[in-house]
């Protein structure tokens, strides 16, 4: 039984509302006057306007200024005090001349000359004071000088580059891009011709772009009266100017160009195709022959349009894309389009031309690729759906390829709006770092995330599944509906996430994807905890803040609101942008406003707003039950708490099916559990008393509490240990009930928490595991057989051992014709690696295996190795690339920090290879996020602590900003203070 409610909850107390009043230090605020020019002004995200708390928000119209607020509250009580003191007359009125001159007295001159000094001591301080400009409309955080104060940095040519902010101006707005693009894949170099079509908003003597490593060779540029008349005139030559730091040209007028006029600019350029894995990029791969194949691919989100055509590279500077590629006739290539037309040319290559987009579409959403694929395909209403693959792996396909038809037939008719393109591909790169990218029409795959053999198991189809159905959700949530700027990344992530699970869970229920989902939302949870976490929507000003928001809060915090309307949500803004200010509920017309969820945007802006999540407190005296809230935050030095109240959509089982909640309770009702099969995004601390009715009930009859909820119970009781708020006591004999626990989530998410400690309380349940696969056994069971035996077999469970030694070498014998299933491949293969002579057979047969599932298990289990020297050797051989592609990096880190002392290598390698890392991945990147986390969640120590500190302040520029350190650093101090506490407890009761 389940009951729901949407109370408001308790206050905490008034001192901890008095400690943690700001999130963020108010900015300075500036009191002049002129009003700025367009150009003069960059464009901020309404979301990071200045909010105090407890003071309420208020929506802004587009064209207020972004600190308005900040301005009022500061500014207006020393205007109005210093209006108070003015006279009544003109300040320029001049006056009379004194009667009579006599000289004044020493006590008047002391005052003079100290009223003289003070008046100079605030001119010299209101001329140097950094960052202060005085506007009639209040502080403008981003726009630090007037114009003619301005500091402009100096273009590569010597010049003043014409504009001094990360963000573009709005003076200009792209209408359509024509790209005709020649690659040469034997020199891995290519060059391009971009011809922009814009329209000009306001009156401005300049034009600035992204552009980044590419050689520009011409330019020219016309003006044109109307869109029509594109193509007629002549153009002239124009220079171009460089900022290499924020990766943006120019080109300056001596002229204006007039609001409502059309122009064109065309840019030629040269330049390398990149070697990392964004941009236009090479990529290579053996074939089964032992042929070397060599590709192009792309990969633009977030920052990398730019590196394949000067282009606005803002989400918000939507255009149409008419798209040309040369290629080799041994060469295919894609774009987001169908192709229109292939041209032979006179050098003896092909030129394809795609039709041009018929959707207006961000740049990080393009996509082009010059490689020799082969698909598969098949029709959804109008719409055809391939995939492609490499020609060895083109039987791996065909999952993904009904999958992919199933959801989109599911989208079309959930969103009621058909996916407006002719065509839907879904390519498997051999190289590519990310899991999947959803440009529009061309969705780019890592392999290991699109494609299984026909044998594969449930839990490796579940994998592919997932990132389908997240990255088809894309096409409609972040493609046809985008955010404006990165600050609200979660807008398109959060969406995708909820829609991810909600599809699956209707049109692939017998993947069981219930399990992941919980597994994800915990360590969501985990992340949000730290002080160091952020906002879902905050103020994004840097590249480094950009990769850094592609985190677990941006995808998963907005996806726990399962009353959220995203049908209504998203037909209102259809093909627009949407920011959390627009994100407005009650401006539907379609939308109900329930007694439950009297006010949706209201609810919503507290999850937004600011960082971190409810610590739900349930009492009961007596026959009364109070609720309270706070913050739940981990670590207090340093901490930035906050006073606001998050609206909580409550929901709650008990033992007494028949109650509605409400303040007062029978005596006959033993406990209370909140947040119903953890829907919600918080913990709840139940007291002393809850939590031994839970844990008595749990002993007596472990069905009383669906899987989800046993789940919670147990996250939430180590992370309540971790804050000091339960004794570990509590948290281990809420385990003893463990033993007849026959579901996955609760298993998995103990034997994370605690991994070896618990070996006794799963002894039983390891001792029920079989070696063999069952004919149609649920994902569950997979997963709960796979946990089991993987935390056997590395506790050096003889039985356990043995059996997977046996696997191997039936498997080595067979030349692979035996198949271990899927699901026990991982501990397999980590076993054998554990010995000399089966790490090297497995290191050979890692070299030739096909499947890419099984293969990627094969490089978990050869990290996994104890031994120095192969730690060593891994590492450095995925840096370089070739046998271990790069892009695996990250994984053999994760994983070699797993093994007892391999933290310690990874984090000497770390230290010794820091710019070779950052040459591959970007600063701030998920990549650096994982191997930074991975490398330093095992430290518990001063000695530690002071290293990593030290380490990373010295990079400066090169990484020492980013939150993924600051988050290392409070999860080491995290680990001292439970060391520290709780070491003896855990002893004593081993």
């Amino acid at each position: 039984c389940r009951r729901f409610t949407n109370r408001k909850l308790k206050k905490p107390s008034q001192n901890m509302i008095e400690n943690s009043m700001f999130e963020e230090e108010p900015d300075v605020v500036d009191l002049t006057f002129p009003a700025l020019d367009p150009d003069e002004v960059a464009f901020e995200p309404r979301s990071s306007r200045l909010l105090v708390r407890g003071l309420g928000q208020h929506d802004m119209d587009e064209d207020e200024e972004d600190c308005e607020s900040s301005a009022r509250l500061l500014g207006m009580s020393f205007m109005n005090r210093s209006a108070a003191h003015r006279s009544s007359s003109s300040p320029y009125t001049r006056q009379a001349p004194p009667r009579s001159c006599s000289r004044p007295s020493g006590r008047t001159m002391i005052v003079c000359v100290l009223f003289l000094v003070i008046v100079a001591s605030l001119t010299m301080v209101m001329y140097f004071l950094p960052g202060c400009n005085f506007t009639k409309r209040g502080c403008q955080r981003t726009n630090k000088t007037t114009p003619s104060e301005q500091v402009y940095p100096v273009s590569t040519n010597g010049e003043l580059f014409p504009w001094a902010q990360l963000r573009l101006p709005r003076s200009i707005h792209p209408l359509s891009y024509d790209l005709t693009l020649d690659p040469d894949l034997d020199n891995m170099t290519f060059t391009g011709r971009t011809v922009i079509s814009m329209s000009v908003l306001h009156n401005t003597k300049l034009i600035v772009l992204h552009s980044s490593h590419l050689n520009i060779t011409k330019a020219t540029f016309k003006n044109e009266i109307m869109l029509s008349a594109i193509g007629d005139g002549e153009a002239r030559d124009v220079t171009v100017l460089e900022y290499k730091p924020r990766q943006q040209i120019a080109v300056k007028f001596s002229e204006e160009l007039k609001t409502g006029q059309y122009c064109v600019l065309t840019l030629d350029y040269s330049a390398n195709l990149s070697h990392t894995y964004d941009g236009f990029y090479n990529s290579s791969y053996t074939d089964t022959d032992g042929n070397k194949r060599v590709l192009a691919a792309t990969q633009f989100e977030p920052l990398a349009a730019r590196k394949a055509f000067p282009c606005f590279d803002e989400p918000s500077f939507k255009a149409t894309f008419l798209i040309r590629i040369s290629r080799k006739p041994t060469y295919l290539t894609l774009s987001n389009m169908p192709q229109a037309k292939s041209t032979p040319l006179l050098n003896g290559l092909i030129q394809d031309e795609f039709e041009k987009t018929i959707v207006n579409m961000s740049t990080y959403l393009v996509a082009f690729i010059v490689a020799n694929f082969t698909p598969i395909s098949s029709h959804v209403s109008e719409t055809q759906v391939s995939v492609y693959s490499v020609p060895d792996k083109k039987e791996q396909t065909d999952y993904a390829l009904d999958t992919a038809c199933k959801l989109l037939e599911f989208y079309n008719d959930f969103f009621e709006i058909t996916y407006p393109l002719k065509k839907l591909d879904l390519v498997a790169i051999p190289d590519f770092l990310a899991g999947a990218m959803e440009n529009w029409g061309l969705i780019t795959f890592r392999e290991t995330s699109l494609l299984v053999g026909k044998q594969s198991s449930n839990l490796e189809k579940q994998v592919v599944a997932s990132v389908v159905a997240h990255e088809l959700a894309h096409q409609w949530f972040g493609n046809l509906v985008t955010m404006r700027w990165w600050n609200d990344l979660w807008l398109n992530e959060g969406f995708a996430t909820y829609m991810q699970y909600m599809s699956l869970q209707t049109v692939l229920p017998q993947l069981d994807i219930g399990n992941l989902f919980l597994a994800v939302r915990f360590r969501a949870l985990d992340d949000d905890a730290l002080n160091s976490s952020h906002a879902v929507s905050m103020d994004v000003n840097k590249p480094e803040q950009v990769e850094e928001m592609f985190d677990s809060v941006s995808y998963e915090k907005l996806q726990s609101f399962r009353p959220l309307p995203v049908t209504i949500v998203f037909i209102y803004y259809e093909h627009g942008h949407w920011t959390p200010q627009n994100l407005d509920f009650s401006s539907c017309p379609q939308v109900e406003v329930s007694a439950q969820h009297p006010n949706v945007s209201e609810m919503m802006s507290s999850w937004t707003s600011q960082k971190g999540f409810p610590l739900v407190t349930v009492s009961r005296k007596g026959g009364q039950v109070t609720l309270t809230q706070e913050h739940f935050l981990l670590t207090s030095d340093n901490a930035t708490q906050t006073s606001s109240l998050w609206n909580i959509p409550v929901t709650y089982v008990t033992d007494n099916c028949s109650l509605n909640f409400v303040k007062n309770l029978p005596e006959s009702v033993k406990w209370l559990k909140l947040n119903y099969r953890n829907t919600g995004f918080y913990i709840v601390d139940y007291g002393d008393e809850g939590w031994a009715a839970l844990i008595s009930a749990l002993s007596n009859n472990v069905s009383v509490l669906t899987q989800e909820d046993r789940a919670s119970l147990i996250h939430n009781i180590f992370a309540l240990s971790r804050l000091g708020r339960v004794s570990f006591h509590q948290v281990l004999n809420l385990l003893k009930y463990m033993s007849n626990e026959t579901q996955t989530s609760p298993v998995t998410e103990a034997l994370l928490q605690l991994n070896s400690y618990i070996k006794h309380q799963f002894a039983s349940l390891m001792d029920k595991q079989t070696w063999k696969e069952e004919e149609e056994e649920s994902v569950s069971k997979q997963e709960l057989r796979s946990a089991l035996l993987k935390m056997a077999c590395s506790l050096n469970e003889e039985k356990c051992i043995k059996q997977a030694r046996a696997q191997f070498k039936q498997y080595v014998e067979s030349n692979g014709t035996l198949r271990i299933p899927g699901d026990l491949q991982q501990v397999v293969f980590t076993v054998a690696a554990q010995s000399n002579e089966d790490w090297e057979t497995l290191l050979s047969m890692y070299g030739q295996a096909t499947y890419d599932a099984e293969k990627r298990k094969m490089l978990r289990g050869l990290a996994s190795t104890q031994d120095p020297r192969r730690i060593v050797w891994i590492l450095k051989a995925g840096l370089r690339g070739g046998l271990i592609q790069t892009q695996e990096l990250p994984l053999v880190i994760y994983t070699v920090c797993h093994g007892f002392a391999g933290y310690l290598f990874v984090w000497d390698f770390i230290q010794e290879n820091w710019d070779s890392l950052i040459e591959k991945f970007p600063v701030g990147s998920f990549a650096i996020q994982t191997i930074i986390k991975s490398a330093t969640s095992q430290f518990s120590t001063q000695a530690h602590l002071n290293q990593v500190e030290g380490f990373f302040s010295s990079l400066k520029e090169r990484g020492s900003q980013m939150r993924s350190v600051q988050e290392a650093l409070e999860t080491i101090r995290l680990n001292q203070r439970w060391m520290d506490k709780n070491l003896p407890t855990l002893q004593k009761w081993l």
